[in-house]
Formats: structure tokens, C-alpha cells, sequence
């Protein structure tokens, strides 16, 4: 396992998600004050796009049909259970690298 850069800590914008595509993923990235983290970037009910969901402290709002998730541990927060995978983020400097084999 191996970390690989994902981005420039300045692309994450703070409350906000970002998408990317990673070894052929997609990946919901978000800053949520001092951390980041990385989850599925599709929703677990229909394939929403997490990123584009609207996000209130460490939960994000799926903008398709309204669940919600934990971005720190993937927990839909309906059913306490998780469904989203989570990557772990390493910020180094002002580089962001992810690890891509699920938690």
C-alpha cells in the first residue's frame, strides 16, 4: 500500500466537496476545518455524486434524494451503519495524498 498525491491543499475549498477520479474511483474529497477526508464519491442509495452534496459540520447531504453521511467514517447516518468507503489522507505541507485501498 502507498500513498499518492491527490491534490494541492489549496484546490479544497473549506465546507465544500471536491471530486476526483482515482485509479478509476471516484473519490468525494472535503476540508472540514484542520482535516480532510475521502469517501465514495457515489451515494449508496442511487449513485448520487457525494461531492456536489451540501455539507454541515462532518455531514454530507446527498443532493439527490437527502441522506447523509459522516465524510470522516462513511456512517449513513439514517441507519448507523457504514456504506461509503473511507481513504485515508495524509496532508503534507500544503500537498494532499491519499491511500486508496479502503478502510
Amino acid at each position: 500500500m502507498s500513498y499518492r498525491l491527490l491534490c494541492q491543499l489549496s484546490e479544497l475549498v473549506p465546507e465544500q466537496g471536491k471530486e476526483f477520479l482515482v485509479e478509476g474511483r471516484i473519490i468525494a474529497v472535503f476540508r472540514v476545518g484542520d482535516r480532510v477526508h475521502a469517501v465514495d464519491g457515489m451515494c449508496a442509495h442511487q449513485g448520487g455524486p457525494i461531492a456536489q452534496g451540501r455539507i454541515e459540520g462532518k455531514c454530507v447531504t446527498c443532493p439527490w434524494h437527502g441522506w447523509q453521511y459522516d465524510v470522516a467514517s462513511g456512517t449513513n447516518l439514517l441507519t448507523g451503519k457504514q456504506m461509503l468507503d473511507c481513504f485515508p489522507v495524509e496532508v503534507r505541507g500544503e500537498e494532499v495524498w491519499i491511500e486508496m485501498q479502503a478502510d
